[in-house]
């Protein structure tokens, strides 16, 4: 049971009734499509939302060399148009605007929508499917490069966002969509991606069958590092004959099959991992507690909110959490109620270990954690499995 990972809670709300979901996967014994119950509308996850991609320095330098490829790729220039699905703050058009391309970015959160108008991205406030699509294609036209990064999975039904896809792209246009790989979320332990927010989990061979149901082939794949493993993959119409299949694509089926991700077995050992690494985590915060030891967070991401109400982790391991966004900062992570405070903080906490809650951006957090003045803690890296940094 776990409460939605977005909902930050008030001082005020401290004391209400909160609600809890099961957080358990399925997984399709015939299309291998790994998948949530619906509990909640989208509409009450995503209409306000706490996630700003732009306090990921490294998120944007991706979003930029992005960009750049795919300017190079497509010869995408001042005469095309680029839509991006799931547009939040403007952090990835943002790169196009500089070169002159005309770009739209949709977005259902309205406070999200609002930073990246204030900063020049043009942006409408919509749920994206197949009505929206029709809508979009009428006013501003069809898209010759069509972009969405990490929504896939956020979406209840699939079918209805991937004609959407069909409808709003040009008849020559290329979609590229981003996602966490889920052989290696298997692969590397990373339960904490799964909560209610991400309806699915996807493999290359679930995603490929979504997309040719749908009219729609997929010519190239990219593995990439982002977010602990994820995949870029690249669209086109069937019958537009001009793409040829890379090789990556048969590469990639033939990996997942020998991989295991076609067989139940992977499934239930996968569970059994996720039990061991709670266990090992709560072993340790233990034994350094009765030290007497100062454990404090850093970051109050999605994914660390399902660690915490995993494994029950809540102030009386982690005694504050602190996060760059400052719309989460002076309010309690959901289920835990750990303060999330500012960055600022650290210095002069006396903490003697950091929990890195977005483990996906270990580098970048213990790089600047470093320069910290009179911070002297280690930093605990919980995903794969319990690593303590000096």
């Amino acid at each position: 049971m776990s409460p939605l990972c977005q909902t930050h809670i008030t001082a005020a709300q401290l004391n209400q009734m909160e609600p809890f979901y099961p957080l358990h996967t399925r997984v399709c014994e015939h299309c291998w499509l790994v998948q949530l119950p619906q509990f909640v509308a989208p509409a009450d996850i995503f209409s306000e939302y706490a996630y700003f991609s732009s306090y990921a320095d490294s998120w944007v330098e991706h979003a930029r060399q992005y960009c750049e490829s795919v300017c190079q790729r497509f010869g995408i220039d001042r005469d095309k148009r680029v839509i991006e699905i799931a547009s939040n703050d403007g952090y990835l058009l943002k790169h196009f605007v500089s070169k002159g391309v005309p770009v739209l970015g949709v977005e259902p959160a309205a406070n999200v929508a609002e930073v990246a108008i204030r900063n020049g991205i043009p942006s409408v406030v919509k749920f994206f499917g197949r009505d929206t699509a029709g809508s979009l294609a009428a006013d501003f036209g069809r898209a010759d490069l069509l972009i969405g990064n990490n929504v896939l999975a956020h979406v209840p039904d699939l079918n209805d966002f991937v004609a959407g896809l069909k409808l709003l792209l040009g008849s020559h246009g290329v979609i590229t969509m981003e996602f966490p790989h889920l052989l290696e979320l298997i692969r590397y332990n990373q339960f904490d991606t799964i909560y209610h927010e991400h309806f699915s989990y996807f493999s290359f061979l679930t995603v490929r069958e979504v997309f040719r149901s749908r009219g729609l082939t997929l010519f190239d794949v990219e593995r990439l590092a982002t977010h602990g493993g994820s995949l870029r993959i690249y669209g086109c119409h069937a019958a537009d004959q001009s793409r040829a299949i890379s090789p990556r694509v048969g590469e990639l089926l033939e990996l997942e099959e020998s991989f295991g991700l076609k067989r139940l077995d992977t499934y239930t050992v996968f569970a059994e991992q996720v039990r061991e690494t709670k266990r090992a985590l709560l072993e340790f915060l233990i034994s350094v507690k009765r030290a007497g030891k100062r454990v404090v967070g850093y970051g109050a991401p999605g994914k660390g909110n399902t660690l915490l109400n995993y494994c029950g982790i809540g102030s009386d391991f982690i005694d504050f959490t602190v996060d760059r966004n400052p719309y989460k900062q002076g309010k309690f992570t959901p289920g835990s109620h750990i303060p999330i405070l500012s960055p600022d903080q650290l210095a002069g906490s006396a903490a003697d270990y950091i929990l890195i809650l977005p483990w996906n951006l270990k580098e970048e957090i213990v790089d600047t954690l470093r320069r910290v003045p009179d911070l002297h803690a280690r930093f605990v890296v919980p995903i794969p499995k319990v690593e303590i940094l000096g």
